[in-house]
Parts: C-alpha cells; sequence; structure tokens
C-alpha cells in the first residue's frame, strides 16, 4: 500500500550544532502538535470516515505527517551531530541524554514521552476533522514559535516548509469537513 521514497520532502543540510534548539524541536515528534500524533491520529480516524474521499483525504495526509516525522528527525540529528559531553552539560540537554543519548525520541520540549492521549478518534466524523483542524493550527503555531527560536536559515528554510504544510493540511480539513456539514442531509451514506 505504501511506497517509500528515499527523499526527504524538503532538503536537510544543517550545518551548525544547536543542542538547545534540538531540545525545543523534538516536540513536533512527540509533543502534543507533534508529528507522530498527528499521523496516528489520521490514520486512526480515516476508518471512519463514510467514503473514498474522507479515508483517502485522512490516509494521504497521515502518510505526508510520517515523512515529516522523518525531517523532524533528520534535522534533531544533525543539530546535536558530535555533541561534546561539554556541550551537553552547558545545554541542558543531560535530562535528555541520560535516557536517549543522542537518538531521536518522541517527547515534548519539556521531556514528557509521547503519548496517544494527545489525540482522539470519536467515529464522529465532523467532531473528528474539526479536532484536525485544531491539531493543524496547533502545529503552525509551535513552527512559528520554533522559527522564532531560531537564528540559523539552515534550520528556518525546513520548519517554514513544515509550517506551510500545516496550513495546507487545514485547508484539506476544513474542505472535507464543509462538504460532509453540507451533504449530510441530502445524502445517507454520510453519517455520523
Amino acid at each position: 500500500m505504501y511506497k517509500y521514497v528515499k527523499k526527504l520532502n524538503y532538503p536537510i543540510n544543517i550545518k551548525k550544532k544547536n543542542l538547545k534548539m534540538a531540545k525545543c524541536l523534538i516536540t513536533q515528534l512527540g509533543g502534543p502538535a507533534g508529528e507522530l500524533g498527528a499521523a496516528l491520529r489520521y490514520f486512526s480516524q480515516k476508518f471512519a470516515m463514510p467514503d473514498d474521499k474522507g479515508r483517502s483525504l485522512l490516509n494521504d495526509i497521515a502518510t505526508e505527517e510520517l515523512g515529516h516525522c522523518e525531517m523532524i528527525g533528520t534535522i534533531f540529528r544533525q543539530l546535536v551531530k558530535d555533541a561534546t559531553p561539554e556541550e551537553i552539560k552547558s545545554t541542558g540537554f543531560s535530562s535528555y541524554f541520560t535516557d536517549h543519548g543522542l537518538g531521536v525520541y518522541p517527547v515534548d520540549a519539556s521531556g514528557n514521552p509521547f503519548s496517544a492521549l494527545t489525540f482522539n478518534s470519536t467515529g464522529d466524523i465532523l467532531a473528528d476533522l474539526s479536532e484536525d483542524m485544531a491539531a493543524e493550527e496547533k502545529a503552525r503555531a509551535t513552527y512559528e514559535n520554533l522559527i522564532d527560536l531560531a537564528d540559523d536559515e539552515d534550520l528556518i528554510g525546513p520548519l517554514l516548509f513544515l509550517r506551510q504544510r500545516e496550513i495546507v493540511h487545514f485547508n484539506r480539513f476544513k474542505e472535507l469537513y464543509d462538504y460532509y456539514k453540507e451533504n449530510m442531509q441530502k445524502d445517507p451514506r454520510i453519517t455520523n
């Protein structure tokens, strides 16, 4: 069903180490508005969609979100590459490093591990799509916060790309929400 293309959606080539930024950025993998939660949310919710239009959109965006997980992991690794024990201690990266070394592990910026409790799948198509729109807006806001903290153009470029994809996803979910809301009375196959 899936075809893995061994190329990131946006080129990532960060040359400057920045452990403080890595500690913040990791939230976009395992945090409450992160890419892993988005991928699992949309994949889980697609099964309740009443038609191929909904199932296809949620599956497509879930798959893209997995690609975003790969981008965040790549950015993280480039930000921590070759970190010394002294850098780890002086940047507040010690607690992450203690449990995960320089590996990629889904946590939020405070170090709380990823939890499926950050999303829901209700079976109610309008409720789920409303949650999806809110999730995309939260992710957009988080990317904007990260961009505000960044001072490296090699990092800002991929973050801007990921921010823009959140906007696109919001718009696709909004279109699907509006379609179902308008057509629920007209088409008995579209139900909650």
